[in-house]
């Protein structure tokens, strides 16, 4: 009986018409195949956010206050060095100094823990290639006291501060123009204090990836010594899933259409999937029409299951990674080359952050105003775990 039907099906296929089964073929992969795969995927055209959201950020958020408790016991456990064992290993110039800046947030997810917790197991993990790199804290708290996460790890760690609870407060400063003025502080001192090559600036919400320092190391060896690289003004580690897709409001997004037709030209998959179809119906070999047809069908298909998760492949090696002119949104982790950290920092003097026109914002803008460059690399190199902002209070917060 099943040979039967099967013979049935190929007589069909053999005579039947190639638009018939090129639409049953849409229709069945983005009606039916795609929509029960991809609704649980989070940055997918197919993601269900009614069905979803709500459950996946409730369980974020108890995952993450979990993973900060860890990161608690993790710093509690501990033997603490005593101070000249702290101060003394800093004694040389830096490679990479790792500077993260903090203020105090809510206790219970612990996210400075968190991120200093990864970045010190990974240093320790990466052995000898790392010797060169060092970590401090940049405690940008009013009261610096009032961290209590940051004076749980002031005897591993070395920390600078920026106290101001002897200073009149200024009516006229707003929290985007003092969240910039922490920065440039953190930077000042980093430099100041350390003279490192590079620092890689990071927010206290901004958990490392396993890979960060292959990556690095493979950028400073290998991609650096490129002229158009060599003098960014700094490198991105991080920008936002949502915003990585092919069609995308950002201008600098129309850059990675060479990409998206990277996938037909590299992996050949429009020839590829003509061929096979026209061996599977018994035709000869195909014409530019089924060809055209499903490079379209292969860009559709890679742009509606999101084109964030084809960037995950690039995990597989250093060397595959890209590294694209940067966009506007989002500064949790930059990595700054010391002689461009001086200019940055000169630049955000003189810039007055507002609503609307926040750090990430006002560093962007200098990139055509200055005629500067500055770069991204995909796929991200941190996570961003911290849904309740320092800036932007949000009492229900949600994944997207």
């Amino acid at each position: 009986m099943l040979h039967r039907v099967w013979q049935l099906c190929g007589k069909w296929c053999r005579w039947s018409s190639p638009f018939i089964h090129l639409l049953i073929l849409t229709v069945v992969t983005f009606g039916l195949l795609a929509p029960l795969i991809c609704h649980q995927l989070l940055h997918s055209y197919f993601y269900l956010r009614h069905w979803h959201l709500n459950r996946m950020s409730q369980e974020f958020l108890e995952q993450n206050q979990q993973e900060g408790q860890d990161a608690l016991h993790y710093f509690e456990k501990m033997q603490m060095p005593n101070a000249s064992e702290a101060s003394g290993s800093d004694a040389f110039q830096p490679l990479l100094l790792i500077t993260i800046i903090t203020v105090q947030r809510r206790n219970d997810f612990h996210y400075v823990l968190q991120v200093a917790s990864h970045f010190h197991r990974l240093l320790q993990k990466c052995g000898a290639r790392c010797q060169r790199h060092r970590m401090i804290l940049c405690n940008v708290e009013s009261d610096p006291s009032n961290h209590q996460d940051v004076r749980l790890m002031s005897s591993l760690f070395p920390v600078v501060s920026r106290d101001r609870t002897g200073e009149n407060p200024d009516p006229s400063l707003n929290q985007f123009e003092k969240e910039k003025q922490d920065y440039v502080f953190c930077l000042e001192q980093s430099l100041s204090l350390y003279s490192p090559e590079y620092i890689l600036l990071v927010e206290d919400d901004a958990v490392p990836e396993e890979e960060i320092f292959s990556v690095l190391q493979h950028l400073f060896s290998a991609r650096l010594s490129k002229p158009y690289l060599k003098d960014a003004l700094y490198f991105k580690l991080y920008h936002p899933e949502r915003l990585q897709r092919y069609f995308n409001p950002e201008p600098m997004r129309i850059l990675e259409i060479p990409e998206w037709l990277g996938y037909l030209r590299g992996l050949l998959l429009g020839p590829v999937l003509a061929g096979a179809y026209c061996w599977a119906v018994g035709r000869a070999g195909p014409g530019w029409c089924l060809v055209a047809f499903f490079a379209l069908y292969s860009m559709a298909l890679a742009e509606l299951v999101g084109r964030h998760y084809g960037l995950e492949l690039r995990r597989l090696h250093p060397a595959l990674y890209n590294v694209v002119p940067a966009s506007e949104c989002c500064t949790p982790a930059m990595l700054f080359p010391a002689a461009s950290a001086r200019r940055a920092s000169g630049y955000l003097r003189g810039l007055r952050c507002r609503q609307g026109f926040a750090k990430d914002t006002a560093l962007y803008s200098l990139l055509r105003g200055k005629g500067e460059n500055a770069f991204v690399l995909e796929p991200n190199l941190v996570r961003h775990v911290g849904m309740y902002s320092s800036l932007r209070l949000k009492g229900n917060p949600k994944l997207l």
